[in-house]
Order: structure tokens, then sequence, then C-alpha cells
């Protein structure tokens, strides 16, 4: 089958070798795996992430949204049957979705949504994944919860799906920062209360906005950047909950505030087979529903043709400019 993978690591993404077409065999399922035929994937930070910073001893096949057709399914699988349409996030420690077959647990897999197009639907699992444990299974904010949700780096591939999720499934006030007019416009769309500029003092503009603390604070990017800032917004006895990847963090000047610190990592559960890994099958299972009642919409940002190397590197490649809006997806062989 045809992949795209990468065998050395740290290579600048303009180097054709930094990702480049290679023909593999065709993996088969293990008991409670799915063999899917891939149709679309979409791109994410993490995959860049991987491809500089991770060696690898053999060819290795990055990515980790994907839609596609169940092909065939292991002996042991409940939940799917050969035919289904499906999406998933998958494992990071197996082979990725850069591929035309790739082999999931059924327990992080679902049916994907009917109402959109393979590419569209690829823009959703890893995200929609990252967003709905953060805000549920993290900080564990409840439906009802009126309180206030500042999120730092609203516009991009998490940040989309945190802002429907908290406007659509709460009754939080959201705040989303942004520093482009045309990414605070899409924010806005998404249902944010309210836009502010990351680039500017967060609690001025909090204040000006009638603001004084926010309860929640979802740091998506550059935290170690705002550190400070988040712990001087937070109310007392706030939660500050992150995804990215601080060289350090010291938790000590929370302590006066005694403000939670909360760490969401969407590969968690399969990477440690935990015993509530079929919760990821759940969730993207109420995903397509509320995709398809029009309650959430898809974050597909820009479309970068068949899945190939050449394209691969234009999307690696912007995603590490910082400019990405919404998600980058591709479709078809």
């Amino acid at each position: 089958m045809k992949a795209i993978v990468y065998s050395q690591n740290g290579l600048p993404i303009s180097d054709e070798n930094a990702l480049y077409d290679l023909d593999v065999a065709k993996p088969q399922p293990g008991d409670r795996d799915l063999l899917v035929k891939i149709n679309a994937i979409a791109v994410n930070p993490v995959d860049t992430k991987v491809r500089a910073g991770a060696p690898t001893d053999t060819p290795r096949i990055l990515g980790w949204d994907a839609v596609g057709v169940v092909e065939a399914v292991g002996e042991a699988v409940t939940l799917f049957q050969p035919g289904d349409k499906v999406y998933y996030a998958g494992d990071i420690t197996r082979p990725g979705s850069y591929a035309e077959y790739g082999l999931v647990d059924e327990r992080i897999a679902a049916h994907r949504p009917q109402s959109l197009n393979d590419a569209d639907a690829a823009a959703l699992p890893l995200t929609a994944l990252t967003a709905w444990e953060l805000l549920f299974d993290r900080l564990e904010i409840e439906a009802d919860d009126d309180s206030a949700l500042l999120i730092v780096g609203a516009g991009g591939g998490v940040g989309s799906m945190l802002t429907q999720l908290a406007s659509k499934l709460t009754r939080l006030t959201v705040i989303g920062t942004a520093s482009r007019a045309e990414t605070a416009d899409w924010v806005r769309s998404l249902g944010a209360d309210h836009v502010i500029d990351h680039q500017r003092p967060l609690g001025e503009q909090l204040a000006a906005l009638g603001i004084s603390n926010v309860r929640y604070v979802a740091s998506l990017t550059h935290t170690d950047s705002y550190y400070p800032q988040l712990i001087d917004v937070l109310a007392p006895q706030g939660k500050l909950a992150l995804i990215d990847d601080p060289e350090t963090l010291d938790a000590v000047p929370l302590k006066r505030k005694a403000i939670s610190l909360h760490w969401e990592l969407m590969f968690t559960r399969s990477l440690f087979h935990t015993a509530d890994m079929q919760r990821q099958h759940d969730i993207l299972q109420q995903v397509s529903a509320l995709i398809d009642d029009g309650t959430l919409q898809t974050t597909a940002g820009e479309h970068h043709g068949t899945i190939n190397a050449a394209n691969l590197r234009k999307a690696h490649a912007l995603i590490e400019s910082g400019r990405a809006r919404g998600k980058i997806v591709l479709s078809g062989f």
C-alpha cells in the first residue's frame, strides 16, 4: 500500500526526505482492530512535533486523524462491521494515518458524521476528543455552570472545537483569544461571547469587559509565555488546564490562590489502555450526533489536495508557520 513516512527526525520540512512516499505492507487486524481503507486525513501540530523530535529506526507513518471505510475486523470486534464509515484519532504508539490503510482499536473509533464529506469529517477526531476531555473530564464542567472560561488560542484546531463545545453545551461565558482580525471573526462565529487579543495584557482587556476574573482557563498554546497573566486573571480556587509542552512549569505560584492544574493528553487512554478507553468511542459518537443535528460544525480550514508527500510537506510547513486557521485536511490518493 502507499504510505508517507519519515526516517530521519529533525530535517527541515523543505527537505524532500522530511516526508517521502513509500510502498509498505498492508497491515492485518488484531483481535479488537478495525482495518480501515483511509479516504481522508487531517494534519495536527503533534504530527510536526513527532517528525521533528522523535528518532525512528525504521520508516514511520505519521498522522492521527482519519476517515475511511472498515474493510475487515478482528475476531473480538463488536462495535463495527465491514462497510461501516468511521473516523478516529488513533494511537500514538501505532503506525498513523498517512497511508491507504490503517489499523485502529474499535474502542477509540466511531461512526463518522453522515452530514459531512470525508475531508470535513477528518478535521474532527483529535481536536474534538482533546477539547471534550479537557472541558468535561479534566475541568469537570457541568452543563449548568455559568462561570467564565478563558481559552488561550481559541482559533486553532483544539480551540475551535473547545469554543463550540463550551458555548453550545454549557452556560459558560466563553472568552477566546486571537491576534488577527480574521481569526477573531472565526472565533466569534463559533460561539465565543468575547474575543480578546493575546498580544495585549489579558487582565486589562477582561476588566474592560467587566470581568474581574475567570474560574477556568484553557491554555492551548505558549503557556510559558502567558503563565503569570493566567494566574493573575484566575479566580481563587480556579482551574487551569493545558495541552501544550512548556519546557518547565513551576506549580508553586498556583498555591496562594489554590488554583488546580489539569493536563489533557488525548493519547493517554490508548497509550495506557485505561479501563475507560472506550469513552473515546462514546465521545466521538456524541460528536457525530451533534454535527448531524447542526449543534457543532466542522473546523476544516484548508484542503491541501490528495494524500502524498509533497502536499503533506506543504501542510507541515503551514502548521510550523503558526498561521494555520482551523484544520488542514487532505483526501484521496
